[in-house]
């Protein structure tokens, strides 16, 4: 924001800050033996060595080291974390695990959103898929196809559908939301209204979707329409109705 107001010396201080921030958490929060940021400092300053999904939110900030965030993301598809429907809150090789607790082992959809997020943001597009499939599949099961604002993360069993958490809110707005941020972590699509332009990064679909189509996306300068279509090396991008006087730039 500094940058576009043309506040230049605000930009610079506001990099140098956001540096030393991301130093100072490097060293204080990774875990090495355990492949994952620390869950927070204690009152002595010492981390909290727990497997959790908050290490993902590190990758959807940005802070991660790139030289460490694949071990991160790995860790958290491992099948500790990862249920089969989503990742869970806490790993269940953790002493508090438990999968019906709140916080301590269940599958909070919005949180799995933030976590693919985080994957697309650093490239892992192979990993996106297994949140994005998970909750997929759990929302083909619920009543309505409507996500809940948790359920139980007992392990996937054949046959059976995740386990519903008794008391979760649905409607839950940011379990709806998710939809919307597992997409946008395969489109990548970003708008640029000073330019008048639609960029599309390097687009993937997971597995499971052979195409998906955009229709009425309504934008600051005319509304598209836009086909993804599943490849065997990318994913292709058509543009099936364009209203406006605007730039659709794809890059693969």
């Amino acid at each position: 924001m500094a940058d576009a107001l043309s506040d230049t010396g605000r930009a610079e201080r506001l990099r140098h800050q956001a540096e030393q921030l991301r130093v100072a958490f490097e060293e204080q929060f990774w875990c090495g033996e355990h492949g994952t940021y620390a869950l927070a400092l204690d009152g002595r300053k010492r981390p909290c060595r727990v497997r959790t999904s908050n290490a993902g939110h590190c990758l959807f900030a940005g802070i991660a080291s790139p030289e460490r965030a694949r071990r991160v993301a790995e860790g958290l598809v491992a099948p500790e974390l990862f249920s089969g429907w989503g990742i869970r809150t806490l790993s269940a090789a953790e002493l508090r695990y438990n999968p019906m607790s709140y916080h301590n082992g269940s599958v909070w959809p919005h949180d799995n959103g933030m976590i693919a997020a985080g994957f697309s943001r650093y490239g892992f597009d192979d990993l996106v898929a297994a949140p994005f499939a998970g909750l997929f599949d759990a929302s083909v099961t619920m009543d309505g196809h409507r996500l809940p604002e948790l359920f139980c993360g007992f392990h996937r069993r054949p046959g059976d559908g995740p386990t519903l958490y008794p008391v979760a809110c649905s409607p839950q707005a940011w379990a709806s939301g998710v939809v919307f941020h597992l997409i946008q972590a395969c489109l990548r699509m970003s708008v640029d209204a000073e330019r008048r332009r639609v960029t599309i990064d390097r687009a993937v679909l997971p597995p499971f979707l052979t195409y998906l189509r955009l229709l009425g996306l309504a934008l600051p300068f005319g509304r598209i329409d836009l086909l993804f279509e599943q490849h065997s090396l990318d994913v292709s991008v058509t543009v099936l109705r364009k209203e406006g006087d605007f730039e659709v730039r794809v890059i693969k």
